[in-house]
Formats: C-alpha cells, structure tokens, sequence
C-alpha cells in the first residue's frame, strides 16, 4: 500500500509539472502583450521606460527562463502579486476564497452523492416501476441540462419569482454572520450545483445495482432468508459502489468547472468568481496561481479516490 500510495503521488507531481507548463504555454499564447496589464493607458510611456520595467519583470528573458523563474517561486509558495490589486498577494486572495469555494462544492457534491445513490438504489430495487421511470427522466433532465442554464432558471424561479432564496452573495450585508443565514444563501447554489452530478450519479448507480444483484451470492442471500433490506445494504450495495467511487471523483473535478458558473451567477465570492474576474482584467498572475491551486485540488481528489478503491473492496489488490 506504502509503494502504491508513494507511486500515485509520483504521478500525480509529474501531471501538476505538465499542468505548470501548459497553463504558461497557453497564457504566452493569448492576445495582447502582457506589459500593458502592468502600466497605465491613460500615462504615456517612452520606450525606454517600457523596456526597463520589462527587465524588471523578467518579461525580456526567453520563455524557458521565465517559465523555471515562475515555476521556483511556486514551488515555495510565492505565487506573485495581482495585477488589479497591487497590495494583495495571490496566494492570499487564493486562500480568501477557497473557503467558500470548498464550501459550495462540499454542500453541492454531498447532495449529489445522497441523491444519486438512493435513487440509483430505488429505480433498481422498483425496476420498471413508475418510480423508476420517473427518476429516469429526471435523470435525463438533469444530465441534459448545462449548469449555467440551471443556475440562472433556479436564480428566476426561487429568487425572483418566488423569493424563497437570496438571489447572491454568501451572507446577508450589513448583519452579524449566523448559521441560519449562511445556510440560507447557499442552499439554493449548491442544489443547482448538485443537479447534473446528483442525475449522472444515479444512473451509474442503478446499472451497477441491477448488475450486482443478478449475482449469484443474492440469490443465495435470497433463498437462505435473509430480508431484503439487509440483502441490498449489505450484499449488494458495497460491492455496487465501487464503480460509483470513480464517477464520484471525477465529480468532484467536473464540479469545480460547474462551480464557476453557479458563483458568477449567485455572486459567490469563490474561486471561481475570483478566476472569472482576473480573466476580464487580464490579471495574469492570479489566472495561473488559481489554475494551477485548482488543478492540484483535482489530481489530489484523483489520487484519494484510487486509493478509497482498497477501502471499498478488499479484494482489490493494490500494487
């Protein structure tokens, strides 16, 4: 297990290592030259002035140089100053709002998780019953439907129309922080959130049940007596989830592009909003520092969810 979990995280550095250079190669690639994010429009500038704070900011070395400059003060936890907001580090700003981005995500993929389970474990055990193909279809609805889609339709219904929910935002201004509150404006983000992941779930869940419990040892469970809630909770179900496990993991990664969506539209003050933001103002060094902050979060839950493979089933042998 010790050279399996040393192995996984081998890989896993060397695929953040390539993450750094492609997030460096494509942000050489956009438009624009990246000086301009550093000096004023409205100053004119000689071009002597710009050439030296292009030697100043490295920006006159060939590309290799500046990638291996940027890449050692990363590795030491200094991602850079912003662009937009000169007094404020990256990683600062990176650590002010992955709070309410872990938040969301936690809220979102645990609502996901509980619904798409037990309706995957409903529509097996009440196979081609009418609450199977209800949950069916709106299965299909919310694996169809972009979250970007589902956030402003829920924004309207819940917000607007209804007004059950705050339309954004993470706390109500201008009061003291209370549970009940913080509760209150993230409930509606995270069930948006957990809408397509909670469907996607669900189906995965019903197929790896009805597979399991055509097995013989069920069967067996079946006809020695024992009832049938104890068959599908304790037979069936923990070797069903196994391939579930792995959509789960890939979930968590595909929510953190979802989550992006649902705080511009909720207003969230997360990741997400904070990437949004420093896209629109070409805020370079917070675009690679969160990138790169949200890439290592997925290859991490990636490795976690290899490893939660021994956990779930001894059987399988890791080496």
């Amino acid at each position: 297990m010790l050279r399996y979990c040393l192995h996984r995280l081998v890989v896993g550095l060397a695929m953040l290592l390539a993450l750094t250079v492609l997030i460096f190669t494509l942000l050489q690639l956009t438009p624009g030259d990246p000086i301009d994010a550093y000096i004023d429009p409205n100053v004119a500038m000689t071009k002597e002035a710009m050439d030296a704070l292009r030697a100043r900011l490295g920006l006159d070395q060939p590309l290799p140089v500046q990638y291996l400059a940027w890449l050692s003060q990363a590795a030491q936890g200094n991602l850079g100053h912003s662009l937009q907001r000169f007094n404020e580090t990256v990683a600062g700003l990176i650590l002010s709002r992955i709070g309410p981005t872990l938040l969301l995500m936690g809220a979102g993929i645990s609502i996901a998780i509980v619904i798409g389970i037990a309706g995957g474990i409903l529509g097996a055990v009440r196979r081609n019953t009418m609450p199977d193909y209800s949950l069916s279809v709106l299965a299909l609805l919310g694996i169809s439907s972009p979250a970007f889609l589902t956030a402003l339709l829920g924004l309207y219904v819940f917000s607007v129309r209804l007004k059950w929910t705050p339309s954004g935002g993470m706390l109500t201004p201008a009061t003291g922080f209370s549970v009940g509150d913080l509760l209150h404006h993230l409930i509606l983000p995270a069930i948006v959130l957990s809408i397509g992941h909670a469907a996607l779930i669900m189906r995965y869940m019903r197929a790896s049940m009805l597979e399991v419990l055509n097995q013989d040892y069920v069967r067996t469970a079946r006809a020695k007596g024992v009832k049938e809630f104890w068959v599908v909770t304790k037979h069936a179900l923990r070797n069903a989830l196994l391939p579930v496990v792995t959509l789960i993991g890939s979930t968590i990664g595909l929510a953190i592009g979802g989550a992006i969506f649902v705080e511009s539209v909720f207003n969230w003050p997360g990741m997400g909003l904070l990437l949004i933001s420093a896209v629109e103002t070409r805020d370079y060094p917070v675009i690679m520092g969160a990138t790169l902050v949200i890439g290592a979060c997925v290859i991490l839950v990636n490795i976690l969810t290899d490893l939660a493979y021994a956990v779930i089933d001894p059987r399988i042998k890791v080496a």
